[in-house]
């Protein structure tokens, strides 16, 4: 049995005169992936972005891991454990892999005044963290810009996982990627499930996500109007809920 770490209950969102969400209802459940799927503009990235702070619903409730919540900015959501892996991954080129894992949480030492970066605590960190995720990335010391596509999402995956987070949002984490480096990937976000993270998905990627989720929601015209269990389900019958072929 898995217990729900999120639950979303009549959310409403509108921008000027477009309703961007329509009383929205959705759960997911912990050490589960599960994908939200749409045409675009149905609504997905919107949802998203009430979940990780970047937007505040006009209406209704979130409830994360059993207290309500509506955070200001994603910051706030990172420190109640919600990270969110972009479709541009927000890396930066010029920076190391390890640099990279700790922008914006560097480790200091020293007291007051005379802190400085601990480079070496950063870089052993950085180290575990990649070796315990079993991520396809070289020496944490190589500069971004020179890792392969599969890598550079390796890399911000690992950043999502690697600071007690409890639910990762990925967007479209393969749309760029090859058969080698997609697999990879899918690996990797298999195992953030095996180590109890919830992973939430947002894929046009109708096999991918017949893969790897547990659970699929399906939204249109701004609201969620089907969930199913993948095990119970098709790709066929989420395209027809998808364009409104299928009744939910």
């Amino acid at each position: 049995m898995t217990s729900e770490l999120v639950t979303v209950r009549g959310l409403n969102l509108s921008f000027g005169n477009v309703r961007a969400l329509r009383d929205v209802d959705m759960s997911l459940a912990e050490g589960e992936i599960t994908a939200i799927v749409g045409d675009n503009g149905a609504g997905k990235s919107t949802l998203v972005r009430c979940l990780c702070g970047v937007h505040r619903a006009d209406s209704g409730e979130i409830v994360f891991d059993g207290r309500t919540v509506s955070f200001s900015s994603p910051e706030e959501a990172r420190h109640a454990g919600i990270e969110t892996v972009h479709q541009n991954l927000a890396l930066v080129e010029d920076l190391t892999v390890w640099q990279n894992l700790f922008l914006n949480r560097e480790l200091t030492k020293g007291f007051g005044p005379l802190q400085v970066l601990d480079r070496k605590g950063m870089r052993r960190q950085a180290e575990e963290m990649v070796s315990a995720l079993a991520v396809n990335v070289p020496a944490v010391g190589a500069r971004v810009r020179r890792l392969s596509g599969g890598q550079r999402q390796a890399v911000a995956i690992c950043r999502a996982a690697g600071f007690s987070s409890r639910l990762v949002i990925m967007d479209e984490p393969t749309a760029a990627l090859g058969v080698q480096e997609t697999e990879r990937v899918e690996t990797l976000i298999r195992s953030l499930r095996e180590d109890g993270h919830a992973v939430l998905l947002i894929s046009h990627n109708f096999d991918q996500v017949m893969r790897l989720a547990d659970q699929v929601w399906v939204m249109r015209s701004g609201r969620c109007v089907a969930g199913r269990r993948t095990a119970e389900t098709s790709a066929a019958e989420i395209v027809s809920l998808i364009t409104g072929a299928l009744a939910a």
